[in-house]
Order: structure tokens, then C-alpha cells, then sequence
């Protein structure tokens, strides 16, 4: 086991430590696991080191809530020994007790994990498929005495993501798990999570500049219609992302308990790099990855988490104890937009309840090229709400946890179609060659108009562009001095419709 113990920088840790999103009390985090709602009780376990704040040591960690904005940390699920590493997986509520783990009057939880079997071991160098148990609601965990359950002799065979596949008369669990390194997801079904049998497999397709990991596997009805449902797998790659590093994709189609059919596949086979832009991504930003759902949420909610961190960096970035928070929330939807069916996303919760009393307005604003702080608008935690109108300016928008002209930029390029979000001066960068960067999404204006919500915490900015059609994700570390919020334009005018700054925490 690794010996290496958590170190503490109190003016960092204080400085850094996010008031919105998870992070672990003093070590490192990074994929959400076994994500599921049960007994009123949102459960988020992860991939975690319990004697560090690098990666290695890979257990469960543990964490719940009950409003998806505020969360308590637990002891480490399931760890790892000198057996086995933990890697991801999921959790389902075995209602029918089909594996048997029951004791008769409690239905368990069953966590489906990837053993990664260590030198020594039995199955030394295999990752393979394994079960824990839990009939206390998913607070301790007992190792099934059969692992693993499923090993096909691979070592880059991980990440199961279980559902329950509602077939009428003939239902069955459903796995999807990645061979990660040939960029495909394959699908298992199993009646009882311990014998598991192979349907189909899907890919490589789409971006493949980097090990397929994490997938996911749900349905969603379009425009919110019961009668028209399509299926979304997702699947998360590192590297190979659209601005560099890890990031996640999507494929929507159709499941028929047998094999995932995609009808949004732009490229079959390896990627065409001079494409990865007409891919479907979850994110665009640097700092969205191991994206995965909740199992049983609430009305039939479709709740997303990712881990915020790239793997370029993620071992270097400048916080301790702790390493690494989580995303927010995200309520995920499928919408038919200009023609084309698209993920919309959300930020998931109640915000009032963590809004302040105050608040910064302003409405029909010109911008005058240059750069304008906002006095009574500045702040470390935030929702901004921000809608603009293009004018003769090549760019517009708004610096962020600034310092006069200085900080992180979101602006819009409408000439380009591009939302962009600067890190380069946005504080401390000079951990990683890679950090400091310019990353763009595409965007198009609604009715004219470009429409943004953006939330910043101590160490991120996440950026919901037109109603969630295009989100950003980015780490960002500034000094706790730089809190202004400014306007800018450059090589003309533009203006701002309406601007709502909401203090948060």
C-alpha cells in the first residue's frame, strides 16, 4: 500500500476548496461510482485514496445527500487489499433479491466493480468484474465469495455500469463495460449478477484518441414525449477530448436488450481528426470526465456527476489535502434542436436555498470595446445569469474571480460560432505546461441572442450556454483577492441584455 500521507496548506485549502461541489476532506477522489438514489438518499461513491492525495490505493469512497447541493463524507466503502485495487463500477437495488445476497427481509444493494488484480494475486494482471453486497442501505459492504464474475482474461476490461432492462415477460440485468483500449463497449446480461452472458458489442466510433472508459447506458423520451424514447449511451475517453485531455461523448440510438444501434455516429472505426468537433460531447471544457447517471432517481429523473479534473494535470494541481471535486448535479434531457436530437443539461437542485440576499442587476447595457469591472458585482461563489446581443465586436463577454483586467474569460466570438472560456491568466497556472489554455465550444444565437448561466465556486467555472445545449467545465485557481466581475468587448461593441449576479453559499 501506498505509505504517502496528506500534507496540509491551510491558506490553500482554504482558498481552493469549493462551497458547491464535493470534494473529499483530505484526499485525493477522482470517477463517480455506484451513483444511486435509495431510501430518500442520494448515495455518490468514487474512486478514491484513502492514504493520499495522488492517485493510487483505488477503494470506494462514500458520500450522500438529500438535495444534491450539500454533502456528507462517510468511511471508505470498499476498499482495496493486497488482492485487488477497486476500480469503478455501479450500484443497483437488487429488489427481487435475484442474486440471493438478501437475508430475507431486506432487498440489497449490490455494488458491480472491476477488480484490478495486483502482482501476487490469483488473477495477477487481469481486470475482471466483482461484487459487494450491502443490507444496511449501502454504508458497509461485504465482498462476494465468488470473484470475480466475470473475467475474460483482459487487462483493460472495466467500468460496469448495470441497469435493469424491462423486457415484459423476459427481463434481465444489462451491463455495459468498456474494452478500453480496442474502443469498445461491450454488453452482458445476466438474471441473477453473478452469471453473465454476452449480448453484443458497440464501437470503435466517433472519437477515439484515447482508452474508452466509463460508459453508461439509459433511455430518455424526446421532448419529454413517453411515446418517443431513444436510448443514450455515453461513453467517456481519455485522452483525445475536443480542447485536449479527457472528455466524453454520446451516442443516441435505439436498445433492444441485445445490441445498442446508434443513429448519431459520424464516423465508424477510428476517429477523423479534422472531425472531432461534429462529435457529440458531454463537455467541451477541460474539466468533465468519468461522466456517469444515477440509478433509481427520483420521477424518473436522468442525474449525471463527473469527476472536474483532466488527466493531463490532475496529480498536480495545487490544492491540499485535497485533490479533485466532483461537478455539480445535472438533470439530462433529450431535445430535438434545429432538427438534430441533443443532450440539454441542467444544473441540477434547489438554488434558492443556497442564494443570498445579494444580488447584482443590470439590463440593456452597452459594451464599449475595452474592459469595465463591475462594481457591486464581484464575489468567490456565484450563479451568473447573463444574456447578450452581438454587435461590431469580434468578441464579448465576462472576466471572471478577476483582478482589474485580469482573470478567467468566458466570451463569445459570433463570427466564429464559438464560445471560448481563457485560463490563461486566471490565476495560478504554472503547475502544468498544459493548464493554461483557450477552449472553445461551438455555439449558435437563439433569436438573436447569446443566453449563459454560469456558475463559479473557489476553483472551477461551469458554463451552461442556450439552455444547457453547450456546457464548459473548467478548473481554475485564483488568488482570493481576485473577485471581480467585469464586461469586455474587442475590435467593437456589443450588448447586454440582462445580467443577474446571485452570491451563493
Amino acid at each position: 500500500m501506498d505509505t504517502l500521507t496528506p500534507t496540509s496548506t491551510a491558506a490553500t485549502t482554504d482558498s481552493y476548496r469549493p462551497a458547491l461541489h464535493y470534494s473529499a476532506k483530505d484526499t485525493w477522489l477522482n470517477d463517480p461510482n455506484g451513483l444511486i438514489f435509495h431510501d430518500g438518499v442520494y448515495h455518490l461513491y468514487y474512486q478514491n485514496n484513502p492514504l493520499g492525495n495522488v492517485w493510487g490505493n483505488m477503494s470506494w469512497g462514500h458520500a450522500t445527500s438529500t438535495d444534491l447541493l450539500t454533502w456528507t463524507e462517510h468511511p471508505v466503502a470498499i476498499a482495496c487489499d493486497d488482492n485487488e485495487d477497486i476500480f469503478s463500477g455501479s450500484i443497483v437495488h437488487d429488489r427481487h433479491n435475484t442474486s440471493g445476497f438478501g437475508d430475507g427481509s431486506t432487498a440489497p444493494l449490490v455494488a458491480i466493480y472491476t477488480s484490478a488484480f495486483k502482482p501476487g494475486s490469483l488473477h495477477e494482471g487481469v481486470q475482471a468484474q466483482s461484487l459487494a453486497y450491502s443490507l444496511d442501505g449501502g454504508y458497509s459492504w461485504t465482498k462476494h465469495g465468488g470473484n470475480p464474475v466475470l473475467n475474460r482474461g483482459s487487462a483493460e476490461f472495466r467500468d460496469p455500469k448495470v441497469i435493469w432492462y424491462d423486457g415484459g415477460a423476459d427481463s434481465f440485468w444489462v451491463m455495459v463495460a468498456v474494452e478500453a483500449a480496442d474502443f469498445q463497449v461491450v454488453l452482458y446480461k445476466s438474471r441473477d449478477l453473478k452469471a453473465w452472458e454476452l449480448l453484443s458489442t458497440f464501437g470503435p466510433a466517433n472519437a477515439t484518441g484515447g482508452v474508452w472508459e466509463c460508459p453508461d447506458l439509459f433511455p430518455l423520451p424526446v421532448d419529454g414525449d413517453p411515446e418517443n424514447v431513444k436510448w443514450v449511451l455515453t461513453v467517456n475517453l481519455n485522452p483525445g477530448g475536443p480542447n485536449n485531455g479527457s472528455a466524453g461523448q454520446y451516442f443516441i440510438g435505439d436498445f433492444d436488450g441485445t445490441t445498442f444501434t446508434s443513429a448519431s455516429t459520424v464516423t465508424e472505426g477510428l476517429q477523423d481528426p479534422d472531425r472531432l468537433g461534429d462529435y457529440q460531447w458531454l463537455d467541451w471544457g477541460r474539466d468533465y470526465y468519468a461522466a456517469v447517471s444515477f440509478s433509481d432517481a427520483p420521477e424518473n429523473r436522468r442525474l449525471m456527476i463527473a469527476w472536474m479534473n483532466n488527466w493531463e494535470y490532475a496529480n498536480q494541481i495545487p490544492t491540499t489535502p485535497w485533490r479533485s471535486p466532483m461537478s455539480l448535479a445535472r438533470e439530462i434531457s433529450l431535445q430535438a434542436r434545429d432538427g438534430e436530437l441533443c443532450l440539454v443539461q441542467q444544473p441540477a437542485g434547489d438554488w434558492t436555498a443556497l442564494a443570498g440576499t445579494e444580488q447584482f442587476h443590470l439590463s440593456g447595457t452597452n459594451i464599449d470595446d475595452g474592459v469595465q469591472v463591475l462594481a457591486g458585482a464581484a464575489g468567490t461563489v456565484q450563479r451568473i445569469d447573463v444574456s447578450f446581443t452581438p454587435g461590431s465586436a469580434e468578441e464579448f463577454g465576462l472576466i471572471l474571480r478577476g483582478d482589474g483586467v485580469k482573470g478567467t474569460r468566458v466570451g463569445i466570438r459570433p463570427g466564429e460560432g464559438t464560445l471560448l472560456v481563457d485560463r490563461r491568466e486566471s490565476g495560478r497556472t504554472d503547475f502544468h505546461d498544459s493548464f493554461p489554455s483557450i477552449d472553445s465550444a461551438p455555439i449558435q444565437a437563439t433569436s438573436g441572442s447569446y443566453d449563459l448561466t454560469i456558475f463559479v465556486d473557489r476553483c472551477s467555472v461551469e458554463v451552461f450556454a442556450q439552455d444547457g445545449q453547450v456546457t464548459m467545465t473548467e478548473l481554475i485557481f485564483p488568488a482570493e483577492t481576485s473577485t471581480d466581475v467585469a464586461v469586455y468587448a474587442t475590435g467593437g461593441t456589443a450588448t447586454m441584455n440582462s445580467l443577474q449576479v446571485t452570491q451563493l453559499g
